[in-house]
C-alpha cells in the first residue's frame, strides 16, 4: 500500500467514524471494499449497513486530493506505457483493468503515469464491487459485450497479472493468463497457480504483444477482443 493510500484510509477512517486509525490492513491483493471491512473490525468498529458506502466516498475524496502526488510518490511498473501502447496496436483489441482499487482512484493512479490513454475504464472491474475478483472478470466481460457488441470469452479474453491471486482467478473465469514475475509471486508460483505464459517484466514490449496473440482469437461477431489488465 502506497504512502498516498495509507493516508487516504487514514483520513477516511477518521471522516467515517470520528477516530484516528490504528491499525493497518494489508491489502495482499484484496479489493477495497474487503479491506475497509476488514481495516473496521480491527479498529473496534462494528460496522452498519451505511459504512462501506460513506467509507468509499471518503476514500475517493481523500485520495482524490492527493493524486498530485501519485507520480512523485508512486512507482510504474518498468515498461507498462510502452506495452500498453503495443498491444493497443492489435487488430481489435480493446483494453482495461481489473483491480481491488476503486474505479475513481484506479483512473486517478494511471491517469498519473500517462497509462490511461490505451485503457477502456468503462468495461473494467474496480473495488467498489463486492465480487470475486474471478466473478468480478466475468462481470468486465458482460460489460465489453454490452458496449462492443461481440461475445467475450475464454477464446478472446487475456488477463495480465503480477500474483497469483490473479492467475487463480483467471483459471477460474476459464481465460488465459500472462504473469508478470515482478515480486509479488515467483515464477514457479505464477505458473503452479495457472498462469499460461510468464514474463519477467513488461520492459520487452514485442514478448507482451506475442503472448497476447497467441493467447487470444477474434471476438465472434462485429466487435474486438479484449486484454485485461489486473492490479495497477
Amino acid at each position: 500500500m502506497s504512502i498516498v493510500t495509507r493516508e487516504a484510509y487514514a483520513e477516511a477512517f477518521r471522516e467515517v467514524t470520528g477516530r484516528p486509525l490504528v491499525k493497518l490492513t494489508p491489502p495482499n491483493g484484496r479489493p477495497d471494499s474487503e479491506i475497509i471491512f476488514e481495516m473496521l473490525a480491527l479498529n473496534g468498529v462494528v460496522a452498519g449497513d451505511d459504512h462501506l458506502p460513506r467509507f468509499l466516498d471518503a476514500l475517493a475524496g481523500s485520495f482524490a486530493a492527493r493524486r498530485r502526488r501519485l507520480a512523485k510518490d508512486g512507482r510504474m511498473m518498468p515498461g507498462a506505457r510502452d506495452a500498453l501502447k503495443a498491444v493497443a496496436r492489435l487488430d481489435g483489441v480493446v483494453q482495461s483493468v481489473l483491480t481491488g482499487t476503486i474505479k475513481s482512484n484506479a483512473v486517478h493512479k494511471l491517469t498519473a503515469f500517462g497509462l490511461d490513454k490505451h485503457v477502456d475504464f468503462e468495461i473494467g472491474g474496480y473495488g467498489e464491487e463486492v465480487y470475486p475478483k474471478a466473478t468480478l472478470l466475468q462481470v468486465a466481460q458482460g460489460r465489453a459485450k454490452r458496449k462492443h457488441g461481440a461475445a467475450f470469452d475464454g477464446g478472446n479474453t487475456v488477463m495480465i497479472g503480477d500474483s497469483a491471486r490473479d492467475a487463480q482467478a483467471a483459471k477460474i473465469a476459464g481465460v488465459a493468463m500472462i504473469g508478470i514475475a515482478s515480486g509479488r509471486s515467483l515464477p514457479a508460483e505464477l505458473r503452479e497457480a495457472g498462469a499460461d505464459v510468464v514474463l519477467p517484466d513488461l520492459s520487452n514490449p514485442s514478448e507482451v504483444v506475442a503472448a497476447v496473440a497467441g493467447l487470444t482469437s477474434p471476438a465472434r461477431a462485429p466487435g474486438r477482443s479484449p486484454a485485461g489488465h489486473g492490479s495497477p
